[in-house]
């Protein structure tokens, strides 16, 4: 304590202003008095080393504190607490360590998903480049016949378009993720998201031959984004599509009330074992009816869209007996 030059001011300061003090009360006054005054002092100068010793021993348990924190220990008693400018003091330590804490979980978190992520995408993207490989070898050849030329490129072809399809929904997705993207807030009528959505997967439906059932009420609509919301509704169509029997039968019903707009879109496939439901929207997750080809980041696409606007989304299914995808766009509470 006595290193301290502040502290030793302070002292030089008080003894002085003792001193005079003692002086003008042997000159003025009688010696009774004047060693009334010289205890008078000695007694302020030891409580006053006192209270700043005690202080001292506090800010070196804060100190001490402060490096068990650079050291990963995050514990404070707080049971020691009484009013005082130390005890606000560790009051604000404590609040900011609990925040730098839950920073530090959620960042190893992130981390762990992150690299998840990147093994689930190597993975994805290992199996159509051996593909690729492999058949470019091939195609070296030159006594390879014409037909297998125009068959391996076709599949070259197919497994390009598949692999920038998945790169494109990833990048879709981390913007999401990262809240870079800037969803509108404008009057979506449901009957125009369900023509947009359902487009790029009429082809398909007309392969499978299936009969598509969609609602016709033109007032039913909520306040979102249109183009993502359609980008949702498409990837729910698909995996409906992809699992739907032939000559089946996909439904697509939406109604509006006082709390929020439904859409209900549902398939007569042989529906989503029970097991995989609570996955079913994890990102890079195959249930076990999923087909070869399926990467399993359509749903969690959708999921994230959805979500994001503040909407919610759930499955309700029984094996073959098809399944039913729930989506609430909730109205805003004044």
């Amino acid at each position: 304590m006595l290193r301290n030059r502040e502290i030793r001011h302070y002292l030089i300061i008080f003894s002085l202003v003792s001193l005079v003090a003692t002086g003008l009360a042997r000159v003025f006054l009688s010696f009774e008095a004047t060693v009334f005054v010289l205890i008078t002092a000695l007694l302020l100068m030891s409580c006053s080393l006192l209270f700043t010793s005690w202080r001292y021993r506090e800010i070196e348990r804060l100190s001490d504190y402060l490096r068990r924190i650079t050291n990963g220990d995050h514990s404070l008693d707080m049971r020691d607490n009484v009013e005082g400018e130390l005890s606000i003091l560790k009051n604000e330590i404590y609040k900011v360590t609990t925040m730098l804490s839950e920073q530090g979980v959620l960042l190893r978190e992130d981390k762990i998903k992150l690299t998840h992520a990147i093994s689930d995408i190597s993975h994805q993207l290992k199996t159509p480049l051996t593909s690729m490989m492999v058949m470019a070898d091939l195609l070296r050849d030159s006594k390879l016949n014409e037909e297998k030329r125009i068959e391996f490129t076709r599949n070259i072809s197919v497994q390009l378009e598949r692999m920038e399809w998945l790169v494109s929904s990833l990048l879709k997705l981390s913007k999401i993720d990262a809240g870079t993207v800037l969803f509108k807030k404008e009057q979506v009528k449901v009957l125009d998201l369900i023509r947009k959505a359902v487009g790029p997967v009429l082809i398909p439906i007309d392969i499978k031959q299936l009969t598509l059932v969609v609602g016709d009420d033109e007032t039913v609509s909520f306040f979102g984004d249109l183009n993502w919301t359609a980008e949702a509704i498409l990837n729910i169509l698909k995996n409906g599509v992809e699992h739907s029997k032939n000559k089946g039968t996909i439904k697509i019903n939406f109604s509006e009330n006082a709390l929020s707009t439904e859409i209900t879109i549902e398939d007569d496939g042989h529906g989503i074992p029970k097991e995989d439901i609570p996955y079913i929207f994890k990102r890079f997750y195959k249930g076990k009816n999923a087909n070869e080809d399926s990467v399993g980041i359509g749903l969690a696409m959708a999921y994230s869209i959805i979500k994001s606007q503040g909407g919610a989304i759930e499955v309700i299914s029984q094996p073959g007996q098809g399944a039913q995808f729930q989506i609430k766009f909730y109205k805003q509470v004044i």
